[in-house]
């Protein structure tokens, strides 16, 4: 594409988006891009970890999945599961109705139901997008894992 071809698509583009509404965000007001790891404790473990708890880019906050390690039944592990991730959010400066994506891995796909019975309304009145899967492994004794995309 020549010199002159591409400033007519930026020119045509920047009209289109003004068009429909959507606006130039200056360089400025837009979030600091680099990688941050978040720690829910706020001080960063003495021994070298295997993954990360929290990781923030931008204004997005990656949060690893967390399962519950004791005996119990879904029920109780998947309110422990959706209690540790509001903990984790709140900490990182975000909440749950600004979960964007979930993802829940069940021990056994039988939970589903009675973790559906735990898991609705925790996110407010519009959920994330979410998938759910049966995982053989899932680690420990915990019945369901999950691990969330948020924004701050």
């Amino acid at each position: 594409m020549s010199k002159s071809n591409r400033r007519s698509f930026i020119a045509r583009s920047a009209t289109a988006a003004a068009a429909v509404g959507v606006a130039a965000v200056p360089a400025s007001a837009q979030p600091s891009l680099t990688k941050r790891v978040i720690y829910p404790s706020g001080k960063k473990p003495e021994k070298p970890q295997l993954f990360s708890p929290i990781v923030g880019y931008g204004n997005l906050l990656f949060l690893s999945g967390i399962g519950a390690h004791f005996e119990g039944d879904i029920k109780a592990h998947t309110k422990h599961v959706l209690d540790e991730i509001q903990k984790n959010l709140e900490a990182a400066g975000s909440s749950m109705d600004k979960v964007l994506k979930c993802q829940v891995y069940l021990a056994d796909l039988k939970d589903y139901d009675d973790m559906n019975e735990v898991f609705r309304g925790r996110f407010g009145s519009e959920p994330p997008v979410r998938t759910t899967i049966a995982a053989a492994g899932v680690p420990g004794k915990s019945l369901v894992e999950i691990d969330v995309i948020a924004y701050v």
